[in-house]
C-alpha cells in the first residue's frame, strides 16, 4: 500500500511541475490547449471473474472459454488522469462492483462438468479497487507532421492496484463471510502451507480501450481491463477438502458446525456423501481473476478559448 501511495504522489508531483505551451486544439480555432490535459469522469458498466466455480460444459477450459454469461454484475467508478500530447497519460481511478460464480449453473449437464455441479459451491464479493494506471495511444506516433488527432484513438492501458473483496456464500437463511471459516485448513497445524488469504491484496490491470472525442469538453471511452490476480482465494476455493473434524479443534473457527457445512456442500445435494480430506475442491494451478467492461464519459480541464 505504502509503494502505491509513493507512486501516486510522485505522479502527481511530476505532472503539476511539467512546463506546458498553449497550442490550438485540433478540432477548431475557438480554443488552446496545454500539452498535458487533465481529464476527470465517471464510468459504468459490469464486472466477471474467472474462479474454480461454475465454469462451461465439458472438461475446464482456460480464459473466456470458461466464462458464465450468467454472472456479469454491475460496475461503476470514478477517475483522474492526464495525458501528454494526446499520447501518453495517467490515471488514477476508483472502481466498484460486485463479483459472483456458481456450480448451479452446470445443473442438467451431463457431460465432465457434472462434477463440479455436485460439489454445489457458489459465493459472491464485493469489490472496491483503487489503481494507478498509465495509458499508452500508439497511433498518434505513426501520424504524419501537421495532421491532428483522430476522432478515435484506441489505447492500451496497465498499472497497479489495490483491491479489497470478501467472499460470502448463502446458508439458505443468510449470507456468510467464508474466509473467517477457514473452509480449506488456512492456518490450521495441519496444513502449514495453506496461510490464511488476506482480504485486502495488490492486483495488476491490463486492458484495453477507444477513446472518441466527443466535443472540446468531454470524451467518451469503451473499455474492458482485466485484473491479474496473486490469490485462488477470490472465491474461497483452491485446494483439497479436509476432514470436518479439524474445525472443532481450531478456536480460530466461530462456529465449527457452520464451517464444515460450508466446506463441503455437496450432502445437500446428496445427504449420504462423506467428505474424504484429500478430495479435490478447487485447482491451485491457476489463480483467480476479474474483469470490467465500462463505458467512461470524462470532462477535459484546460482548454481554454482564445483571448481568456
Amino acid at each position: 500500500m505504502s509503494q502505491l501511495k509513493s507512486i501516486v504522489c510522485l505522479w502527481v508531483i511530476v505532472s503539476f511541475a511539467h512546463t506546458t505551451t498553449a497550442q490550438y486544439y485540433f478540432y477548431d480555432d475557438e480554443r488552446l490547449e496545454t500539452a498535458l490535459l487533465w481529464e476527470a469522469g465517471g464510468s459504468v458498466g459490469v464486472m466477471n471473474c474467472f474462479t474454480d466455480l461454475g465454469g462451461r460444459k465439458g472438461i475446464g477450459k482456460g480464459f473466456v472459454k470458461d466464462l458464465n454469461r450468467q454472472h456479469y454484475n454491475f460496475a461503476g467508478g470514478f477517475y483522474i488522469g492526464a495525458l501528454y500530447q494526446q499520447a501518453i497519460g495517467g490515471r488514477l481511478e476508483a472502481t466498484f462492483g460486485k463479483v459472483s460464480a456458481s456450480d448451479k449453473v452446470l445443473e442438467g449437464d451431463r457431460s465432465a462438468a457434472r462434477a463440479r455441479y455436485q460439489r454445489n459451491l457458489h459465493f459472491r464479493s464485493r469489490i472496491a479497487e483503487l489503481a494507478l494506471l498509465a495509458e499508452l495511444h500508439p497511433l498518434t506516433f505513426f501520424q504524419s507532421s501537421g495532421q491532428g488527432p483522430s476522432y478515435f484513438s484506441p489505447y492500451m492501458i496497465g498499472g497497479i492496484g489495490v483491491f479489497r473483496f470478501k467472499p460470502e456464500a448463502f446458508t439458505g437463511q443468510e449470507w456468510v463471510a467464508l474466509q473467517p471459516m477457514r473452509t480449506e485448513g488456512q492456518g490450521f497445524a495441519q496444513y502449514p502451507d495453506r496461510k490464511p488469504y488476506q482480504l485486502t491484496q495488490v492486483n495488476f490491470p491490463l486492458g484495453i480501450g477507444v477513446r472518441y472525442e466527443v466535443s472540446a469538453l468531454l470524451n467518451a471511452r469503451l473499455e474492458v481491463v482485466h485484473r491479474i490476480l496473486n490469490t485462488d482465494y477470490l472465491d474461497d476455493v483452491s485446494r483439497e477438502y479436509i476432514d470436518p473434524a479439524l474445525f472443532a479443534n481450531n478456536p480460530a473457527v466461530p462456529s465449527a458446525e457452520l464451517a464444515a457445512q460450508l466446506a463441503d456442500r455437496r450432502r445437500e445435494l446428496h445427504p449420504s456423501t462423506l467428505t474424504r480430506a484429500g478430495e479435490k475442491r478447487g485447482n491451485s494451478a491457476h489463480n483467480d481473476a476479474y474483469f470490467t467492461v465500462q463505458v467512461k464519459l470524462g470532462l477535459h480541464i484546460g482548454r481554454m478559448k482564445r483571448g481568456l
